[in-house]
């Protein structure tokens, strides 16, 4: 039997809204702008809005390492879920802007999900061939997979992509979810407003929840949602924190070894 492993990939990995520094030195990616700006240099040297979305460098390596790790392990199986990032965010705000006072909190859950999806569609194509099935949008209509990885979205309002990655680890029987995000460490305190917060290695889920709050809503930026959190201590499942940007420490994770980052649970 093949053993799966499930990574929550924060949608601020595959699509943060902003460039990163690898981008702009990609010979690509400047071919693109000669052809965008027909043979002549982009104004200021800047990037175009619509290359600044996906983190096209950051994705490849990720996608390298996960293949990689399936290549030396062939009793191994991944399945990624994928979040929202900068679109949702964009698309959410958009929509509140619009109705004000009027805009209902499961719409703009709605438009989330919308992102979440629109991601993992990439990340199954560039899965290709390791990916053979659909996108999974429900994860409690899934037990099995023929190919090596699955991608699965944002399921419904009420319930984030952290949340359906536990529902996944649950029915596939795996012992350890590994959270990636832009946030390296569960610190005990935000460490942008409190230069006091110090990170932390190992915590429990009532500490944890305690740290977090126990209220959910779309866009909520937590190392792990508090919902998926209750579910996760429920169940005894294990979640590690770490950073999706960096790209070794996701090896040292997947091959057991030293890592930098969090162990919940």
């Amino acid at each position: 039997m093949q053993e799966v492993t499930i990574i929550s990939l924060g949608g601020s990995i595959i699509a943060p809204g902003e460039v990163h520094p690898g981008l702009i030195k990609s010979t690509q990616i400047k071919s693109t702008l000669r052809t965008v700006y027909k043979g002549e240099s982009s104004p200021s040297g800047s990037i175009p809005q619509w290359l600044k979305i996906i983190d096209i460098e950051l994705l490849r390596d990720f996608t390298g390492a996960i293949k990689e790790y399936l290549e030396n392990n062939n009793k191994k199986k991944v399945i990624i879920v994928t979040g929202g990032g900068a679109p949702a965010r964009h698309y959410q705000q958009a929509y509140r802007e619009i109705m004000g006072e009027s805009s209902l909190p499961e719409q703009a859950d709605w438009i989330g999900i919308a992102a979440t999806r629109l991601n993992a569609q990439l990340l199954k194509a560039v899965f290709h061939p390791y990916c053979r099935e659909e996108v999974v949008n429900d994860p409690t209509t899934v037990d099995h997979f023929s190919g090596r990885v699955l991608i699965a979205a944002g399921w419904k309002p009420g319930f984030s992509t952290d949340y359906d990655a536990v529902i996944l680890a649950e029915r596939f029987s795996a012992g350890v979810l590994i959270n990636l995000s832009n946030i390296e460490m569960v610190y005990t305190d935000d460490p942008k407003t409190n230069p006091s917060a110090t990170p932390i290695d190992k915590i429990d889920w009532n500490r944890f929840i305690g740290l977090i709050g126990e209220e959910w809503r779309p866009g909520k930026n937590v190392p792990f949602d508090p919902v998926a959190a209750r579910r996760a201590g429920e169940i005894g499942l294990k979640v590690i924190v770490a950073s999706g940007k960096d790209i070794e420490n996701l090896k040292a994770i997947l091959n057991g070894e030293m890592f930098r980052g969090t162990v919940i649970g």
